[in-house]
Formats: structure tokens, sequence, C-alpha cells
């Protein structure tokens, strides 16, 4: 979107509405080129455990700074909160910020979030000055613990992780997004098609984070630039303010005035 419709995620206004995913590009020069078409500002990055002494982020950082857009350092793969505070602590000395992207898995076949870890280590990565980024679930209940424990921003899931199921819960993701006005909420995994982050746009949502459906992609550059689109489109149409659902069918054209009504 242009900046007259900016996105403010902590105190940041930004004018792209999508987040992009780093991981599993065919090449370095596929994913900046589909950074650039994507338009996004904002593109996560993992950081391991091993990679604290070896910076082994700097190559990527590099990039980043090359193309100009702000990175969201991210756990993945961390199992305990314990772990994904030790892995947000050396992000932040890797990457130089206090985003991070949190997450804490508890089951490994849906990859769906430890809620009671995700709220322990979102209090303490508050309290210690990161500003948090939770990727939960979409329980209303969790969503208040995390806000509770200092997050300004939730990321709830659709589907889980790489699957490209697009909404599983329409209805949940319609009630977290009614619960939750006022907060920042942006979709983070399970899209995996343009008319899925169209979709959720249009009931209100504040952005689409992505990974695999344009990393995958045959062409990663073209997909790129086609979320940009649905996203676009999607949070135009959501400002439009669409028509309600009706169980009976309304004529487009009125009853009154048929030229041929006085024939019959």
């Amino acid at each position: 979107m242009t900046s007259a419709d900016p996105l403010t995620l902590y105190d940041v206004a930004l004018s792209s509405r999508l987040l992009l995913g780093t991981a599993r590009y065919p090449s370095p020069a596929i994913l900046a080129e589909a950074i650039r078409a994507s338009g996004c500002e904002i593109v996560t990055v993992s950081l391991r455990r091993e990679a604290g002494g070896a910076r082994a982020g700097e190559a990527f950082w590099s990039l980043v700074r090359d193309i100009g857009v702000r990175v969201l350092p991210n756990t993945a793969g961390c199992r305990t909160a314990k772990e994904a505070i030790a892995t947000a602590q050396m992000a932040r000395e890797v990457f130089a910020t206090d985003w991070i992207k949190l997450e804490v898995i508890g089951e490994e076949d849906t990859l769906q979030p430890d809620v009671f870890g995700l709220v322990e280590a979102a209090r303490a990565l508050s309290d210690d000055g990161f500003k948090v980024f939770p990727y939960t679930t979409d329980d209303l209940v969790v969503a208040d613990r995390l806000l509770d424990a200092g997050c300004r921003v939730l990321m709830p899931w659709a589907a889980p992780i790489g699957s490209g199921r697009g909404v599983n819960d329409i209805f949940a993701l319609r009630a977290l997004r009614a619960h939750f006005p006022d907060t920042p909420l942006i979709v983070d995994a399970g899209i995996g098609a343009p008319s899925h982050a169209a979709q959720v746009m249009e009931m209100g949502y504040d952005a689409v984070l992505l990974n695999t459906a344009v990393s995958r992609a045959g062409d990663p550059v073209r997909m790129a630039r086609a979320f940009a689109l649905a996203i676009e489109a999607g949070r135009a149409g959501f400002l439009a303010e669409p028509m309600t659902p009706r169980d009976m069918a309304e004529p487009s054209t009125p009853v009154i005035g048929r030229p041929f009504d006085k024939l019959a």
C-alpha cells in the first residue's frame, strides 16, 4: 500500500504490508530479486544457537543492508522458552536490532507453538527491551496473555507452517480480529496462494508474512510480486467496506421502471 495507509509496528511506519521470509530460495540472487519485486520492507532470518560465535549471520546482514530492508530475526527451531531467549539475545548482537520474531515450537508434526513457553519467553524478552513479534495460534486467551506479557503485535497462524492450506479456521481469525481491533495482527504461516493473502487482508488483518509460498514457487520473483498485488487488493477491499453476504438474491437492476412492464 501507499504511505497514505501506513502500517505501524512498534512505532515504525511502513508502506508495505508484506513481510517476507528468506529461507530455501534457489540462490541469494533470486532472494534479492524476490525481495525487491515484493516491495516489502521487513525480511525474517533465523539464527541458530551455534551461529552466535561464528557470526554466521554477517553475510545475510550484508545482503539486507544492500537491499535496504529491515531485518526481523526469528527463533526458528527453538523448543523451549530458555532456548528462544538465548537465541534472541544472540540475534540482537549479530543483527543489531531489538526486534525479534518469537517462535517456541511445541509439536513436531504441525509445528504448533508451545503457547505456555511462548508467553514465558515473550514476557522475559519484553522485560529485556525486545520488541516481540510472537508466532502464535489463533486462540483468544493466548493472545490476551501475550499482550499482557508486553507484546504489541500478534502473529497468528492460518494453518501449519509450510502447508500452504490457507485459512483453516476462518471463524477463529475473524474472532481474533474482532476482539483486538487496535492490535496489529499479522497472519504468519499456512498461506499458500495470493488469494489466501487477499482473503485475510479483506478480513481486516494488517499484514501477511510469507516464506515457503514464494521461495518454493516455480518463479519466486513473479510470485513475490503476485502476493504484493494481492495484499494491496485485499487491503483496499477491506477499506472499501465490502457488501454483507445475503441468503436471498437481490437484483442489481431495479425492478421498478422495466421497459416491458406495461406490455405484460
